[in-house]
C-alpha cells in the first residue's frame, strides 16, 4: 500500500513547473538544482542572491503549506552515515550527467532537449532497477 494522492501530487507538480517557468522567463535560468546549489558559492552577488532565496524558498515551503495540512515524512528508515554516502553518490552522479534529475527532468524534458530526454530515461532506468535489485536482496521479490 501506498500513499499515493494524486490531488496533492498534481497541485505539487503545477507548483514545481510553475516555479521552472517563471525563473525561467524572469533570470533566464533552469532550475536544476545541482546547479543552483552549487552557484550559491559564486563570487556575484546578484547570482548568489537568487539561488539562495531558491534555497530558502525550499525549506520554507514546507513550513508555510503545513498549516493547510500538508506534511513531509518525519521517519528516516536509514541511518545518517547511509543518507551521506548516498548524497554523496548523488552529486556524484549529478557532475557525471551533467546535472540533476530537476534540471534535465524538469526543465530540459519540458524544453524538449535530447540530451535531458536520454539523461532522464537514463535516471529513471537505473531507478527502476535500483528499486528492483533492493527488493531481491531484501526477499521481498520484484
Amino acid at each position: 500500500m501506498t500513499d499515493f494522492t494524486p490531488v496533492s501530487g498534481a497541485i505539487g507538480g503545477l507548483i514545481i513547473g510553475l516555479s521552472a517557468v517563471v525563473l525561467l522567463l524572469f533570470k533566464g535560468r533552469v532550475a536544476g538544482l545541482s546547479g543552483i546549489i552549487f552557484g550559491v558559492f559564486s563570487k556575484n552577488l546578484s547570482e548568489m542572491s537568487w539561488r539562495f532565496a531558491f534555497l530558502l524558498g525550499m525549506v520554507l515551503g514546507p513550513l508555510v503549506a503545513a498549516p493547510f495540512g500538508f506534511n513531509l515524512p518525519v521517519k528516516l528508515d536509514f541511518s545518517w552515515p547511509v543518507i551521506l554516502v548516498a548524497a554523496f553518490l548523488v552529486g556524484f552522479g549529478t557532475n557525471m550527467a551533467g546535472g540533476c534529475t530537476s534540471g534535465h527532468g524538469i526543465c530540459g524534458v519540458g524544453r524538449l532537449a535530447p540530451r535531458s530526454i536520454t539523461a532522464t530515461l537514463l535516471f529513471m532506468g537505473c531507478a527502476m532497477l535500483t528499486v528492483i535489485i533492493v527488493n531481491l536482496l531484501a526477499g521481498g521479490g520484484v
